[in-house]
């Protein structure tokens, strides 16, 4: 819990968001948050709609892949807080990327 904490703070004082992965210990596979309100900005519209589209697309990979329907267990986008749960571990870091990136390009 420390870490996490300390992670938060350090987001809040350099205006970054918070992005958290943690292991969902039904199948092994990475629920990720990212948070914008340690920064001083949130998702507009289009970037809501560019981060939906990114986890639509997560979930096709994951159809399109045969892997169990355990595998992908939901999402919820808004402004300020979104999450996706099941990202594959092989995938979590550039899945991770893609979020910043998008926050990055599409806050308002």
């Amino acid at each position: 819990m420390f870490e996490y904490d300390r992670h938060y703070r350090e987001c809040q004082q350099s205006n970054q968001p918070f992005i958290k992965a943690r292991i969902n210990p039904s199948n092994g596979n990475y629920y990720i948050q990212i948070d914008l309100m340690p920064c001083n900005y949130e998702l507009s519209a289009d970037g809501q709609k560019h981060l939906r589209q990114l986890f639509e697309n997560e979930v096709t990979f994951l159809e399109s892949n045969s892997y169990p329907k355990s595998s992908f267990n939901g999402y919820n986008v808004n402004k300020e807080l979104s999450w996706f749960d099941g990202v594959l571990p092989d995938r979590l870091v550039s899945f991770c990327e893609k979020l910043y990136e998008l926050s990055q390009d599409y806050s308002s």
